[in-house]
């Protein structure tokens, strides 16, 4: 095993890895959440799946801290680097225990506002978020050194204990769903924190950063955490105000259309992922980095034109084929909330582009699109359809954005 695997390492480059362990990932994320619905029914998956969307809503949070370190581990020297990370670690603890007790001691409201079966699901889940944040300053540390290898079998560890501990729990131990998938989300935080990178857990004293430096970093912070809830809220609000608005049975075929539809958005990812430290490196050398986003543009637009085109030809076949009979009246929504997600992760990857260079507008430009979606759908839900709608014209209106300003900017550039 060994040999192999030193083989896979001497073969193939960090960032190809990473790539293949991304798909691997993602698909095993969508593997267990096919199985999920499967299993449980439209009714029950609907608790699950609010379940599945706090956990993205904690990771959106997490990559706060996460992209942060990863900045810093490119950008400075190595005893900044561990004095850094060290004093990030105690932030990134007392915000993870801070949104812990936040979850835990309003559960029962939680309850009541997304009409879920119990409130000890939200315990439960509250207790381990704390893992969440360590978790991510480690990965921000192997992101920056681009440390892929080690990075990849954190998301591996993570994404195969859930999947094993929950289906283990529903089948052997016959808990209720939705502590079985409560107790497996925290479980699998403490699987992600391995292999932990040393330098992630270092002690050495205070090194003195530069206030220049300083303040940099906390806008990059602070610009990082600004998009980020951006990202929830385009991400993860609607999931939540259906089920808020609608009846269990629907929240529950709409969350199967929005876990097949955002496959665009898993499968782009991984760019993402590649990008920042690609972008963070050419700037550090004086080179221009738009090339690079030109080709990551490309490669998400090949990938989202094919995954919507087949969403439009064939929605019964892709919703039957991976969620069973009991969903397929979901699926002419299919191709429209993929065409929305797409609009969303190609806008996505400018906004990323501009906040490795510390460009703040991009961002006010998504929260803006962000608070429309809320907006409109909360005015406007008569039906599944035309929530989805409002998306589809919400995310198609920030792509058009993001676009003008990437054109404004080039054109500035070139005057310059």
């Amino acid at each position: 095993m060994l040999a192999i695997t030193q083989r896979l390492r001497n073969n193939i480059t960090q960032e190809q890895l990473f790539m293949l362990s991304a798909f691997i990932v993602n698909g095993g994320n969508y593997f267990y959440n096919l199985m999920l619905g499967r299993y449980l029914g439209p009714t029950q998956f609907a608790d699950a799946a609010i379940l599945i969307t706090l956990l993205l809503v904690l990771s959106f949070i997490a990559m706060t801290f996460q992209l942060t370190v990863t900045k810093v581990t490119v950008e400075f020297a190595p005893e900044q680097k561990k004095s850094f990370i060290a004093k990030i670690y105690k932030y990134a603890i007392g915000t993870g225990l801070f949104l812990g007790m936040i979850t835990v001691g309003f559960a029962g409201g939680l309850k009541d506002i997304f009409q879920t079966q119990s409130s000890g699901m939200f315990v439960a889940f509250g207790m381990a978020i704390p893992l969440y944040f360590i978790m991510s300053i480690n990965r921000g540390v192997l992101q920056g050194e681009n440390n892929f290898f080690n990075l990849s079998i954190t998301y591996q560890t993570e994404m195969l204990c859930r999947l094993l501990l929950t289906f283990s729990l529903l089948l052997l131990v016959d808990l209720p769903s939705e502590y079985a998938v409560s107790i497996a989300i925290g479980v699998s935080f403490i699987a992600g924190l391995f292999p932990l990178n040393r330098n992630s857990k270092n002690t050495s004293p205070a090194i003195i950063i530069s206030k220049t430096e300083q303040k940099r970093i906390l806008l990059f912070f602070i610009l990082t955490a600004c998009y980020e809830l951006t990202q929830i809220v385009c991400n993860n609000s609607d999931i939540l105000l259906v089920k808020h608005y609608f009846p269990s049975y629907d929240a529950g075929l709409y969350a199967s259309l929005a876990l097949i539809g955002r496959v665009v958005y898993f499968v782009t990812w991984m760019f993402v992922m590649l990008l920042l430290p690609k972008v963070l490196q050419n700037r550090k050398e004086g080179k221009d980095a738009v090339p690079v986003l030109k080709k990551f543009v490309g490669y998400i637009t090949a990938l989202s034109l094919v995954i919507v085109g087949f969403t439009f030809i064939f929605p019964t076949t892709a919703v039957y084929l991976l969620f069973g009979e009991d969903y397929v009246s979901i699926a002419p929504l299919l191709g429209w909330y993929a065409l929305a997600t797409s609009f969303f992760a190609l806008a996505n990857i400018f906004a990323y582009y501009f906040l490795s260079l510390d460009h703040y507008k991009p961002i006010v430009i998504t929260a803006i699109f962000g608070a429309l979606q809320v907006v409109t759908i909360i005015l406007f839900h008569d039906s599944l359809l035309q929530v989805v709608m409002d998306q589809v014209y919400v995310m198609a209106g920030l792509l058009i954005a993001q676009l003008c300003y990437f054109s404004k900017e080039q054109h500035r550039a070139k005057k310059a």
